[in-house]
C-alpha cells in the first residue's frame, strides 16, 4: 500500500470502523509517540537530578567550610584578641609559613617582597636562604598578591583574607568527595552521605580549624580534586574531548597539589604504586595509566623549576620509580600474555626488574647531586620499622613525636559511632574479594585472549575507577595506621569509599545474586534507602551536638607567651638574633620579625645540625661550651622554656632532655635503665645551672626577661671563645 493509502485509512479511523491494518499502524504510531516521551522524559529526569545533586554538593561544601570558620572564631574569638595574639594562635611551623605571607603585604612592592624572600637572612641567621627554593610557599605569596592586587584592604583584614581562603579551600575539598563518591555509585545521595561522614567526623578528617597554615591544609582540597578527576578518566568509553579535558584537570591539580606540600612526593609515590598494581593485574587501562605517570614526573619537574631546582625533588623515589615503570614496560611487551603460571612468573620478574632498577636510578641521582636533605626521613623509617635501633638525634624526635606514632584505637571507635568504619569494612570486603576474582580471571584466562579484551569483561564486575580507589583506600590505609599524622588521607577517602559501596547498585547486584534475591527493584530500594537511613540516623545522633559546639564561646588566653614577645618587640634591636626552641622561635619570627637561629622547617640537613646544637641549652653542658655554641650562629639573646626544661608530658626516653643526653653520651634523668655505655656528665643541665647565678654562668649571660613560662638570658659579646 502506498503512503497516501495509509495515511486515507488513518484519517478514517474517525468516521468508521477501523479495518485491521489501520488498528496495526495506529499502534505502531501511538508506540512511537510513547517511547518518546519515556526518553524525553528521562534525560528530563536526569537533568533534574544533576542539578539538584551539584547544589546539593556546592551546598555542603560552603556549609562545611562556614562551619569549620565558626568553630574557628568560637574557639578563639578571634575577631576580639589583639593582633598577636592572633599571630600567636598560629603554632609552631603555621607561625613561621605566615609571616612570610606577611612580609610580602608589608613589603614596598611584590618585586621588593620576592626579592626578600629569595635572599633571606632573617629565617636563618649568618646565612642568607632562599625561601622559595627550601619552603612551599607559593601559595602564601599568591595569596598575597591577590589582597594587593585588588585592593581587599579596605573591607577585610589581611590576616581574615589568609584563613578565609584557607575555610574557603575546605568547600573546594568537601566538594571533591561528594563527586568522587557520585561518580562511584552514580547517584548524589551517596555524595550527600560522604559530605556529612566528613563533618560529623571532623576531629578524624581535618584539622584545619586550629592549624589553618599547615602545608596539608592546602594540599589535601587539591589531592581529592586529582582524585576525583583520575576516577572520572578511568570511566570507560570517555569520549576524546573528554578524555582530554580531565587529563588537564588531572594534571593541574597534580601541579597544585605538589607546590603546595613538602611531603608532595611520598604521597604520589603511594599512588604510583597503585597504579602499578592495577596495572600488572589489568585492572585498569594501560594507557591511561601511561598518561599518569608522565603527568606526575611533569608535575615534580616543574614544581622542581620553581622551587629553583630543589633537590629533594630531583632524588626524589616518585620520579625513578616512574621513569622505571614507564622503561620496563617498554622492554617487557609481552607481559600481559599466557597462562596463569607463566603470568605470574613473568609478573614477578616485572616488579623484581622495577623494583631494581628504581634504587639503582635513585642512588645514582643522588649520588650525583649529593642529595642529603631528606636523609632523616630514610633514617626514621628504619628506625620505625625495627631495622635496629638507633641514636640519631634527628631519628628519635620524629619517633617520639605522637603524630608519627601508630594510629590510636580509640580511632576506630569515634569513627565507628558515626556508623562510617562499619560501612567501610562491609564495603572493603566485598569489592576485594570481587577485585580478587576479576584478578584471578585476568591472570589465569585463555592465552588467545587478548589483554584489552579481559579488561572488558572485568569492568563488568568490577569498573576501573572503583577498582583505583579500592587499592587506593587500601595502600593509604596502611599509611594511616603507621604514622598518625597522616590519617588525614586515609579517613576522608573512607567517607567517600563507604558511601559510594552502600549506594553502588552493581555491589548490592552482586550480593543480591549470590543470595538469589536478586530483582531490580530490590537493587534500586537499598541502594537508595541505606544512605537516606544513615543520614536520617547521622543527623539524629549529632546535630544537637554540633548545634551545641557551635554555641560554645571560648577566649585565646597565653598572657605569657603575649608578655615575652611584646618584651622582645620593644626592648631588642631589630636586627637581634634569638635562639631558643624552634616551636616558639617560628612565633617570634611572626610576632616580632627577629631573625632567628633555627625554625621548624626541618628539611635541610644544615639546619638540623644546627638545631641539635642550639639545643643544647637543654643538654648537660658547661656554660663556656654553650656559650661558644651559640655565638657561633650570632645569637644576642636566647630563651629557655620551663616547660622543655622540666618537661612531664612526654615519657622517659622521650624528652627533649633525654633525646640529648643519649646523642650526647650521657646517662638520663630519673629512675630507669641506661645503655651501659652511657656515663654520667660532669656538668649539670645548663637550663637548670643557669637559674643558680653563679658567676661561671653570671660572666656569660644576664638574665633580662622572665616570667611564669619563659626566662630570657642576654649573651656576653666580649666572652666569645672558638
Amino acid at each position: 500500500m502506498n503512503v497516501t493509502g495509509i495515511m486515507t485509512a488513518v484519517r478514517q479511523r474517525k468516521g468508521t470502523k477501523a479495518t485491521e491494518l489501520p488498528e496495526e499502524c495506529s499502534f505502531q504510531e501511538t508506540n512511537w509517540k510513547s517511547n518518546k516521551k519515556c526518553v524525553s522524559g528521562g534525560r528530563q529526569w536526569k537533568k533534574i537530578s544533576f542539578i539538584t545533586g551539584g547544589i546539593v554538593g556546592i551546598s555542603m561544601g560552603i556549609l562545611t567550610s562556614l562551619y569549620v570558620a565558626t568553630l574557628h572564631e568560637n574557639d578563639l574569638w578571634f575577631s576580639n584578641i589583639k593582633e598577636v595574639e592572633r599571630e600567636i594562635s598560629f603554632r609552631t611551623e603555621c607561625g613561621l609559613y605566615y609571616s612570610y605571607y606577611k612580609q610580602m603585604l608589608q613589603a614596598p612592592s611584590i618585586q621588593i617582597g620576592l626579592h626578600g624572600l629569595i635572599y633571606d637572612n632573617k629565617t636563618e641567621s649568618m646565612r642568607t636562604i632562599n625561601i622559595l627554593e627550601r619552603m612551599n610557599v607559593y601559595q602564601e605569596i599568591f595569596v598575597s598578591i591577590l589582597y594587593r592586587i585588588f585592593h581587599i584592604k579596605t573591607v577585610l583584614e589581611p590576616v581574615y583574607f589568609y584563613i578565609y581562603t584557607l575555610f574557603g579551600l575546605q568547600a573546594v575539598f568537601v566538594a571533591a568527595l561528594y563527586v568522587t563518591s557520585w561518580l562511584l555509585s552514580g547517584t548524589w545521595l551517596s555524595g550527600a552521605l560522604a559530605a556529612l561522614w566528613y563533618i560529623t567526623n571532623r576531629i578524624d578528617t581535618t584539622r584545619v580549624e586550629f592549624t589553618i597554615p599547615l602545608r596539608e591544609n592546602w594540599a589535601l582540597p587539591f589531592f581529592a580534586v586529582q582524585v576525583a578527576a583520575i576516577t572520572f578518566l578511568f570511566r570507560p568509553n570517555l569520549r576524546p574531548i573528554h578524555e582530554r579535558l580531565t587529563l588537564l584537570a588531572v594534571f593541574i591539580s597534580t601541579f597544585l597539589f605538589s607546590l603546595v606540600w613538602q611531603f608532595n612526593q611520598f604521597m604520589l609515590l603511594i599512588q604510583a604504586l597503585v597504579l602499578f598494581a592495577l596495572d600488572c593485574l589489568s585492572l585498569v587501562p594501560k594507557g591511561k595509566v601511561t598518561w599518569i605517570y608522565i603527568i606526575q614526573i611533569a608535575s615534580l619537574l616543574l614544581v622542581c623549576l620553581l622551587q629553583f631546582f630543589n633537590s629533594m625533588i630531583v632524588g626524589s623515589l616518585l620520579v625513578s620509580f616512574n621513569m622505571s615503570s614507564l622503561l620496563a614496560r617498554r622492554f617487557q611487551n609481552n607481559l600481559k600474555t599466557g597462562g596463569l603460571f607463566r603470568r605470574l612468573g613473568k609478573l614477578y620478574l616485572h616488579v623484581l626488574s622495577v623494583l631494581s632498577l628504581t634504587f639503582l636510578v635513585n642512588n645514582f641521582i643522588r649520588k650525583v647531586i649529593k642529595l642529603e636533605s631528606d636523609e632523616h626521613v630514610f633514617k626514621f623509617l628504619k628506625a620505625k620499622f625495627g631495622f635496629g635501633a638507633t641514636r640519631d638525634f634527628d631519628a628519635n624526635l620524629y619517633l617520639c613525636e605522637e603524630a608519627f606514632g601508630l594510629l590510636p584505637f580509640d580511632t576506630f571507635m569515634r569513627l565507628s559511632g558515626t556508623l562510617v568504619f562499619y560501612s567501610y569494612m562491609f564495603v572493603l570486603l566485598v569489592m576485594t574479594i570481587t577485585a580478587a576474582a576479576v584478578t584471578f580471571h585476568n591472570l589465569s584466562g585463555s592465552a588467545n585472549i587478548k589483554p584489552t579484551e579481559k579488561l572488558k569483561k572485568s569492568i563488568l564486575l568490577l569498573k576501573p575507577g572503583a577498582a583505583y580507589n579500592l587499592v587506593h583506600s587500601i595502600l593509604f590505609g596502611l599509611l594511616a595506621l603507621s604514622t598518625m599524622r597522616m590519617k588525614y588521607l586515609w579517613t576522608s577517602h573512607m567517607c567517600v569509599f563507604a558511601s559510594s559501596g552502600l549506594c553502588n547498585g552493581d555491589m548490592w547486584g552482586l550480593i543480591l545474586r549470590l543470595l538469589h534475591l536478586y530483582t531490580p527493584r530490590r537493587v534500586s530500594v537499598i541502594r537508595y534507602l541505606t544512605p537516606i537511613l544513615i543520614i536520617v540516623y547521622l543527623c539524629y545522633k549529632f546535630w544537637p551536638g554540633m548545634m551545641a559546639e557551635l554555641s560554645e564561646l571560648r577566649e585565646f588566653y597565653d598572657p605569657d607567651t603575649v608578655e615575652l614577645m611584646n618584651w622582645i618587640k620593644s626592648n631588642t634591636p631589630k636586627k637581634a638574633v634569638i635562639a631558643g626552641s624552634m616551636q616558639l622561635l617560628a612565633g617570634v619570627k611572626l610576632c616580632t620579625g627577629r631573625i632567628l637561629t633555627n625554625h621548624p622547617h626541618y628539611e635541610d640537613k644544615s639546619l638540623r645540625e644546627r638545631t641539635k646544637q642550639v639545643y643544647q641549652i637543654y643538654a648537660r653542658r658547661s656554660p663556656e661550651d654553650v656559650h661558644r655554641i651559640l655565638r657561633s650562629f650570632g645569637t644576642d639573646f636566647v630563651i629557655l622554656e620551663d616547660s622543655i626544661c622540666y618537661e612531664k608530658r612526654q615519657r622517659r626516653g622521650c624528652r627533649l632532655r633525654d633525646l640529648l643526653d643519649i646523642a650526647n653520651g650521657h646517662i638520663m634523668d630519673g629512675p630507669g635503665e641506661n645503655d651501659l655505655d652511657l656515663k654520667p656528665s660532669e656538668h649539670p643541665r645548663f637550663c637548670e645551672g643557669i637559674k643558680s647565678n653563679l658567676s661561671s654562668y653570671a660572666m656569660y649571660f644576664t638574665k633580662v626577661f622572665w616570667n611564669k613560662t619563659f626566662h630570657v638570658y642576654k649573651l656576653a659579646k666580649h666572652k666569645e671563645t672558638l
